[in-house]
Order: C-alpha cells, then structure tokens, then sequence
C-alpha cells in the first residue's frame, strides 16, 4: 500500500484484537522503493525476501498498490511479486490478498483477468454472506458491509471456471468480496475491511485537492456530506474476519512442524 505505516497499524490492530499470540515480519520488495514512506522506517523494521525466503509462516498478508490500471506484465516489480506469490504456496500456511494483490494472485495463479470499471468503485457497500457455514464466515450476518476503492475488478463468470476457487461474499453493487482457494489456503479479499474510519475520507479529498474527477464516497458520509465524519459499519466484519482467517486457516490448519 501507498501509505505503509498508516496499513501496518490498520491491519496490526485487527490482528492483535484476538487471543492468538502473533509474531510479525514486515516485508519489502526488493525491486521497489516506496517514495512515500521514509527509507529509515523501512530499513528499521522491514526485511527483504532473499533474508526470509528460507524461512516457513504461519499465514501471510500480501496488501494492494494503486497500480490496478496497468496491466501485471507492466508493473516494474511484477516479476519479484510472483516470486513470492509461489513461495507462499511452499512456506506458508495461509495467504491473504488484499485488493489489488488479490487481483494479482487470481490473474497469476488462475489467469483471472481484472476489467477496467467505468468509474471508480468507492465507498461502503453491502456484501451478501454466500456461505455462512465456512469457517472464515462463522459469526457474520447475512449481510455486512466493506469498504472498497479500486478502478478494475474481477468477474465472476471468470472465477466459476475454476473448481479450486469458491465465492464467499459478494456485492450487488461491488461485485465478488471474497474468493477461498484451494480450501483456503489462498483468501482474496477485493475489498478494505483493514480499513479505518477515515481512509476513504483521506483518499476522497487527496483526490478533490488535486482536481481529479471523484464522486463522494458511496454509504459514508451521513446524508453524504463530507463535512460530516463518516459512519464505520464495517469495524465488526473486520476483527471477525481476521479473527476467523487466523483461527480456522491459520492456527488449526498449521502443522506443529512446519517443515512437515
């Protein structure tokens, strides 16, 4: 992600609100260096993937980047990417990807396509609970709502195809939420439950200060003013989820002997 300290405390808040005891690497692309975050930070709390690759995890996160518009081939760090896109099918237990990367890995591993949208899908949006007897649903309303901001998306037609993925949640007016693959080793999440309250804020008026074309973030702001603080209905969703992720696929589902 663009802003890496502001998505390291978003999503370290959502995996330290359960009883599990976590221990976490931060990782940096080798091939890449970020121009908004301070290259003391990353050296002070980031390694790279040729001192971890040796090493076996538990679970993995990989986050989004606001390149969605090129396509994969033309992302100039696309090729360290798969790199660790394969080694986490090796050395990790469960692997989470977040939207953008959640594109990335179906296109990589099943040639999903992302499509261009029309306009930017943005806001908060109503998700319907498609299986609510999997483990990473357990707890969930029939429907809950997420964040999303993103350009392209993925269809389903295209997903459907492919007996090792199956749609978990989906939108009406977001499209396909979540996709498990192969029995949830691979979770593709194409939206932001990561998210906290003023995110989509933030991102709205970066966007307005800079006279771009944007329409205020949909089931946000009350009564749609952005004068007003935004409603969080997502927070819920969020800390269930993670806390599903890391209990269901990621605690029980790892070997006491990771090199087993």
């Amino acid at each position: 992600m663009p802003l890496k300290i502001t998505t390291e405390t978003d999503l370290i808040r959502l995996l330290s609100n359960t009883p599990l005891q976590i221990d976490i690497t931060l990782l940096k692309l080798v091939s890449h260096t970020p121009k908004n975050t301070p290259v003391e930070h990353l050296n002070q709390f980031y390694e790279g993937f040729d001192t971890v690759q040796h090493r076996k995890y538990d679970g993995m996160i990989i986050t989004g980047a606001p390149i969605e518009e090129f396509p994969f081939e033309e992302v100039k760090y696309w090729e360290e990417m798969t790199k660790i896109m394969d080694w986490s099918r090796t050395n990790v237990t469960s692997t989470m990807f977040i939207c953008w990367a959640a594109q990335a890995a179906l296109y990589h591993f099943y040639g999903v396509p992302k499509n261009p949208l029309p306009k930017k899908m943005f806001g908060v949006f109503e998700i319907d609970n498609l299986d609510p007897l999997n483990p990473i649903m357990r707890g969930f309303d029939d429907v809950f709502f997420a964040p999303h901001s993103r350009h392209t998306d993925v269809k389903r037609e295209d997903i459907v195809k492919h007996s090792d993925l199956e749609i978990i949640a989906e939108s009406a007016d977001a499209g396909v939420h979540m996709v498990l693959g192969r029995k949830g080793k691979e979770v593709f999440i194409t939206g932001h439950a990561e998210y906290s309250r003023f995110t989509l804020d933030a991102e709205y008026k970066r966007d307005v200060n800079k006279g771009l074309e944007i329409e205020i973030p949909r089931n946000y702001y009350p009564n749609d003013d952005p004068s007003k603080d935004p409603q969080v209905r997502w927070r819920g969703h969020g800390n269930l989820m993670y806390a599903n992720w890391l209990n269901y696929f990621v605690y029980q589902a790892t070997p006491f002997s990771l090199n087993h």
